[in-house]
């Protein structure tokens, strides 16, 4: 039962811990990450969130990472896109440099923290583009807040594909801080490569960041913040209220994603949950990345930079 409980979660999140290249290294505290710009900070709701905020232009695009990642995800994305746009990245609660603590984790709270940022740096109507849970945040974010938002960009996202309650309450129940806290070095670089079409060495800052940071003061505390985002996803499914979304969206999937849909409850290819988006949402669109796993914005940075400044354009 347990390699098979591994490999569910591979399709989850990253592992975080131990290690074989990286176990004699110094702990990294999540607030010397080092994504390549400028970080900030503002209290939203009490928390003290954290973002990037780059570049000028009459259209501003905000980026919501996805499970278990951070803001630093973006960082083949953000110089480009600077160039001709305001691009604002944020690290969510419980992730990056932002705060950790005892919070909802929910995917409406998350999208409530958004809005609350955007409102605090004074932008008006947004280009939201959320990668894999940033995308399910983002359709509630559709829903609660419709008026800070221009238009919406799921990269691979999670909240299309449908899960039962079954699937739902067995994913909990495996779910633990506990079993994230023990993924070992090897685990986790196996775990990264499934999210690519072709993994190379060029990505292995992510294995030694999360390695690393499983040393750190506030590691657990983002354990948690996994475990419960995966609780909020599944508590606050948006399958079934894709037609609801009044804004025009855009799906983007890499060809060859291997996460979307579950391969083990699941199966299937990612162009079966596109078909669910591309039938539901009243207005939508619809991109594919050759040779990209559900990581396309960092594994093909320049196809997926392409594409979105020819959806706001």
């Amino acid at each position: 039962m347990r390699p098979f409980i591994a490999a569910l979660l591979t399709v989850l999140f990253f592992g975080c811990s131990g290690g074989v290249v990286y176990k004699d290294a110094p702990a990294l505290e999540f607030a010397q990450f080092d994504y390549g710009f400028t970080s900030h900070s503002r209290a939203v709701r009490g928390i003290n969130v954290s973002y990037m905020d780059e570049g000028s232009g009459p259209q501003t695009l905000v980026l919501v990472h996805g499970l278990a990642s951070n803001g630093g995800f973006w960082r083949y994305n953000i110089a480009e896109l600077s160039r001709h746009y305001r691009v604002i990245a944020v690290d969510l609660p419980g992730y990056g440099k932002s705060d950790k603590g005892v919070y909802p984790y929910t995917m409406s709270f998350y999208a409530d923290v958004v809005s609350g940022l955007l409102t605090q740096l004074g932008v008006g109507k947004v280009t939201y583009i959320g990668h894999s849970m940033g995308g399910q945040i983002g359709i509630h974010f559709s829903f609660r807040h419709p008026e800070q938002l221009e238009r919406l960009i799921l990269a691979a996202p999670a909240g299309l594909e449908p899960f039962s309650r079954g699937d739902g309450d067995w994913l909990k129940s495996v779910m633990t801080i506990d079993f994230v806290k023990k993924t070992p070095e090897d685990r986790i670089r196996a775990n990264l490569a499934l999210n690519f079409y072709n993994y190379s060495e060029k990505y292995e800052w992510m294995v030694e960041e999360r390695t690393r940071m499983a040393k750190g003061a506030e590691f657990e505390d983002f354990c948690y913040a996994v475990v419960r985002s995966v609780h909020g996803m599944l508590d606050e499914p948006t399958t079934k209220k894709l037609s609801q979304i009044t804004v025009p969206t855009h799906l983007i999937f890499g060809e060859n994603d291997g996460l979307i849909p579950n391969p083990i409850l699941h199966g299937g290819s990612a162009k079966d949950v596109a078909k669910i988006g591309t039938d539901a949402i009243p207005s939508v669109t619809l991109n594919f990345i050759p040779s990209a796993g559900h990581m396309l914005q960092i594994e093909q940075p320049e196809a997926f930079n392409a594409i979105i400044k020819e959806i706001v354009k």
